[in-house]
């Protein structure tokens, strides 16, 4: 029986299951069954499923204001929390924002305001990369399929680079002279308006950016006129085991694009720009009806409070620690020769399945990800030969519940058949 009822096929479904709960690090099927959640609604949930002190702020708002669309008239919440993420964000000068439905609107609107500031429509975005499905933001993907296959013509001004890290095959070097043949060929650089780019890429494969080469694209940004926007809608708000990832690299962006576990859970995103960059746009061309919605400010609200509990960043600490050591242990004990080695940095990290005689097999995933949902635990494939295993768990996830997860997956991945090509 077709349990997706009138749902359109378009999506890609990852695990053919029905969720009912969830509870911090773990979720329940409609058979009740428990599973153990690597995946976080895709690095929606940092800080679990249904916090107490989340799930009390949604309450308590949607007693007394479920929306108001700020373009009509304020409300407290929204103007309460605009003010704390911007402290939050370790940017020098004084920050503006917005508030928008979701990462790909963030996007949207960056670029938006970067074509107003400038007035300049090209942008540079990444090999690799993601900034949601919308129209104009699908053509900054650093891939055809399955986002752009059969768009047709898509917003014009585009190009991408190389995305150089010590996670790729991509030196500094190649990224720069790609950079360099892009304005000998393609475009001139004064009709560039922007670079987009993730700190560590996440449907990518849990890439980092190279240090040295975001330090030189700050520099290229300042001398050329062209604002720089970090895309932190999955890197940050703790995943990388800091509040933003691109504290990382050594730098600060012009603005940052935010949303997933913003909110923990609900519906929200954001841009946050120099004020400099972010006011003296045309009244009314930016906002929208629900961005900002105020049950949603009211999570967004509640979790900055949780972001302020040091115990949160000892659990990330103790989480980045354990994943490392592990699956470095994996490696010295042969698990599997699928077993490549880890991507990203701190809480941020993929596992990638690269076998040293067959190179990858997107089979090897399918497998994977099968094996371990029967035995209880939920994976999210991502890279860009779906070879990379993204670990998206809840920072505050138990030890007890980290390690059985992690019993689970080397238990898999010890199964995995040596000649599966």
């Amino acid at each position: 029986m077709d349990t997706h009822y009138n749902v359109t096929d378009a999506f890609t479904m990852v695990h053919p299951v029905t969720l009912t709960k969830g509870k911090n690090a773990k979720v329940w099927d409609s058979y009740d069954r428990s599973y153990i959640d690597f995946v976080g609604g895709i690095g929606v949930l940092n800080f679990g499923h249904c916090h107490p002190h989340i799930v009390s702020a949604i309450i308590n708002q949607a007693q007394s204001l479920i929306h108001y669309a700020y373009n009509a008239a304020a409300h407290q919440p929204y103007q309460t929390f605009m003010p704390r993420l911007c402290e939050l964000i370790p940017m020098s000068g004084e920050l503006s924002g917005m508030l928008t439905n979701c990462g790909a609107e963030a996007t949207e609107n960056a670029i938006k305001i970067a074509r107003l500031k400038t007035g300049r429509v090209g942008v540079i975005a990444f090999d690799g990369g993601f900034h949601g499905r919308t129209l104009a933001a699908v053509n900054l993907n650093g891939k055809v399929a399955p986002y752009k296959r059969g768009l047709g013509p898509l917003a014009g001004g585009v190009y991408h680079i190389p995305f150089p890290s010590p996670d790729n095959e991509v030196s500094d070097q190649q990224a720069i002279d790609a950079l360099e043949r892009l304005f000998a060929v393609e475009t001139d650089v004064d009709n560039i308006g922007a670079i987009i780019v993730e700190p560590v890429q996440g449907e990518g494969g849990f890439h980092l950016m190279s240090p040295t080469f975001a330090q030189y694209l700050r520099q290229f940004c300042d001398e050329q006129g062209i604002l720089l926007i970090m895309d932190e809608i999955q890197s940050g708000y703790g995943r990388t085991g800091t509040p933003f990832a691109f504290t990382h690299l050594g730098i600060e962006p012009d603005m940052i694009l935010l949303g997933k576990s913003i909110a923990g859970g609900l519906p929200l995103g954001a841009v946050i720009g120099k004020s400099s960059i972010m006011n003296g746009l045309p009244k009314g061309s930016l906002g929208g009806t629900y961005s900002g919605n105020p049950v949603a400010c009211a999570a967004a609200n509640a979790t900055l409070d949780i972001m302020q509990d040091d115990a949160v960043w000892e659990s990330a600490k103790h989480y980045a620690h354990t994943i490392e050591q592990t699956v470095n242990q994996w490696q010295q004990e042969g698990v599997s020769p699928w077993l490549f080695g880890l991507t990203g940095i701190g809480a941020m990290r993929g596992i990638e399945l690269r076998h040293p005689e067959h190179d990858v097999d997107p089979s090897v995933m399918t497998y994977v990800l099968t094996q371990a949902r029967e035995r209880g635990l939920l994976l999210m494939p991502s890279g860009k030969y779906r070879h990379i295993i993204r670990l998206l768990p809840p920072l505050t996830i138990e030890p007890e519940t980290l390690q059985a997860g992690l019993n689970v997956l080397k238990e898999v991945l010890s199964t995995i058949p040596d000649n599966r090509l």
